[in-house]
């Protein structure tokens, strides 16, 4: 796992890139290099930082050079051993045992048709001296991340955004309408970026570039395709499958642990992984108790450690209890772009507890909640369908609704757990299926988000809410559960969960691998229609069925726990000076990006109890301390 960076056709390139290169340094500590060649009258500068997981030896460092072709690659390739016996098939003699050489030597051979061969994760750059062109590529689902900037005749590129504002930030500008998605997701889809002039390769798409032409980017693996393919094929048997992902996934030349929350998900991973390696360890995160019940959390910890007395190996507890005031600064670097989920913190301080202990790859079960229907909004959706057509409106608008406004979110120093879902359920539950579905995650509703950013943004909220529905309603997918699922894969999941994964695990120098994550495994969920994984109020059913020979029964049993923080308990206590002294008055307010009264609105609503606002402000001022960091590197106003 590395990170990449480069610059085709570039007069300043050299430059570009080692300031880029020193950028993210955090994505491997344990090499760096920076090659270049001319092509034509210009030149191509490649940049790479390693951290070494497979073939640990220098003449794997990166750049790779070999016969005409220059690869700068960030991943890992899970198959590598058998397209390397295949390659050697054709006759390719190897001078390495990498899997950066296999990816180089497939490319020549089979052109970008070898991206459906290669399983695992990546984004890379490939040079080819012959034809004097530029490849770029990213995997199927997203899970490495690639930054591109068209410049002039060529291009320049990058493992994270925070590298090109490094070099060439006075060149760019904050784009406004990335910052109204990330106001209502909490983080930036896909399509956009939160700086002008750049974007973000699509996950299973290619683009190439040769000198004053662009091709691409060109789909190579579509998602709605291959879940429309899936879905007409019987049900797989799931148990093989994923069992088959996760010892795909121990393949190393370092040791591999694992997250291990106490969950379905992280517990099936673990299990299966320690029935491969019985030394493996674990690490999972604890809260302190006065958070814990501010939150109304569930104490994970207790399975995590009846999971590992199960299997009989090490478990390490981080007990996350950091100062948020010092740390949210620094996390809102670490994210990129405005991404306002505080789960990003435990991984972060979980994978440098890891490194500390000179671990490097840690396994995850991130993925399988938006493949199987895990997560609270599936079932709700559902339950909102039901409630529509059993209680009769009247019922539902004199009754329930007025009680369900009228209690109290916290009480006595105690969050009240249910009290918050009532009031999440009936934001929604009254909705057409989209809007639905959209409303149960984000942040605002089209109205609530109309008032607080600036009146001359209401066509950029137009086009995000248009783009959400545009992406929930292509494919062909039968039944509701699925579509949910589908959108999730392509949005909640890439643009959500592996951005802050990859950002956060990067920045302690630390590889985090997803077996859901991964084509077979992704092809293999949609074999099962959505009322096969929601049955009645139990999600994940065909997770839960292959679980049963690895995992104990109350740990496939218990309620759904999610990979959170106090946050209730950091807004409340922690963060009250920094809402005051940052956000109240903030760049993002005296520029109007935020209306000032609608900001106040939220933490008056925050402070009395009366609604849970915590998710909304810690967005805003994750977003505010973004914000006034790129514009000190010189990144103009939105």
């Amino acid at each position: 796992m590395c990170g990449i960076a480069g610059a085709f056709c570039q007069p300043d390139g050299e430059q570009v890139v080692r300031t880029m290169v020193e950028r993210i340094a955090h994505r491997g500590p344990d090499a760096v290099g920076v090659r270049q060649t001319a092509v034509g009258d210009s030149w191509l500068h490649l940049g790479h930082r390693r951290l070494s997981i497979i073939d640990l030896s220098a003449e794997s460092d990166q750049p790779f050079v070999k016969d005409g072709l220059w690869l700068s690659y960030n991943g890992e390739l899970y198959n590598y051993r058998e397209l390397r016996a295949s390659l050697h098939g054709h006759g390719v003699r190897f001078v390495t045992q990498s899997d950066t050489e296999v990816v180089l030597e497939a490319l020549r051979l089979w052109g970008v048709d070898a991206l459906r061969r290669f399983r695992g994760m990546f984004a890379f750059a490939l040079y080819d001296e012959r034809r004097g062109s530029l490849l770029l590529a990213r995997d199927p689902l997203g899970i490495k991340p690639l930054y591109v900037m068209p410049r002039g005749a060529g291009v320049l590129f990058a493992s994270e955004l925070k590298a090109l504002v490094a070099a060439v930030g006075s060149e760019l500008a904050v784009n406004p309408r990335a910052l109204v998605a990330s106001t209502l997701f909490y983080f930036v889809p896909e399509d956009l970026t939160s700086i002008e002039g750049t974007v973000k390769l699509p996950p299973g798409s290619w683009a190439r570039w040769e000198r004053g032409t662009a091709t691409g980017p060109q789909r190579y693996w579509d998602p709605v395709e291959e879940a429309v393919r899936a879905a007409a094929q019987p049900p797989a048997d799931l148990a093989a499958v994923i069992e088959e992902s996760v010892a795909a996934h121990l393949v190393a030349d370092v040791p591999v642990a694992s997250f291990l929350s106490g969950g379905l998900d992280s517990s099936l991973v673990t299990a299966i992984a320690a029935g491969r390696d019985p030394g493996i360890e674990a690490y999972t995160i604890t809260f302190r108790p006065e958070d814990q019940r501010l939150e109304a959390m569930p104490d994970d910890a207790v399975y995590a450690r009846k999971m590992a007395a199960h299997l009989g190996i090490t478990l390490h507890e981080i007990e996350i209890s950091p100062d948020v005031v010092d740390m949210l600064p620094r996390i809102a670097q670490v994210l990129d772009e405005p991404i306002g989920d505080p789960a990003a913190i435990n991984t972060v301080l979980m994978c440098q507890a890891a490194r500390d202990a000179g671990v490097k790859v840690l396994l995850s079960g991130m993925g399988a909640d938006e493949l199987f229907g895990g997560y609270r909004k599936h079932l709700a959706c559902l339950l909102g369908a039901r409630y529509r057509g059993l209680v009769p409106r009247a019922l539902r608008s004199r009754v329930v609704a007025p009680s369900v406004g009228r209690l109290p979110v916290a009480a006595r120093g105690r969050g009240l757990r249910y009290s918050r879902w009532a009031k999440r359920f009936l934001s929604f539950a009254e909705l057409p299926e989209e809007a639905a579905f959209r409303r149960s995650y984000t942040l605002y509703d089209e109205k609530e988000i109309l008032a607080l950013v600036d009146p001359a943004l209401s066509g950029d909220v137009d086009a995000v809410i248009g783009g959400h529905r545009a992406l929930y309603t292509r494919g062909g997918l039968a039944d509701h559960v699925n579509r949910m699922c589908l959108t999730d894969a392509q949005l909640f999941l890439p643009a959500l969960n592996l951005a802050y994964t990859d950002r956060s695990s990067m920045a302690a120098s630390t590889e985090v691998r997803v077996p859901f994550v991964d084509p077979v495994v992704f092809a293999a969920a949609f074999t099962f229609p959505g009322n096969r994984k929601i049955r009645g109020l139990t999600q994940k059913a065909p997770l839960r069925e292959a679980a049963e020979d690895w995992v104990p029964s109350d740990v496939i049993d218990r309620p759904k726990a999610s990979f959170g923080a106090p946050l209730r308990a950091w807004v409340t206590n922690d963060l009250g000076p920094l809402i005051d002294d940052v956000l109240l008055d903030g760049d993002l307010v005296s520029t109007g990006f935020l209306r000032p009264a609608a900001v106040r609105g939220l933490v008056a609503d925050q402070r009395s109890g009366r609604r849970d606002q915590s998710k909304q402000l810690w967005q805003l001022l994750s977003m505010e301390l973004w914000y006034r960091d790129v514009r000190a590197r010189g990144v103009r106003a939105a």
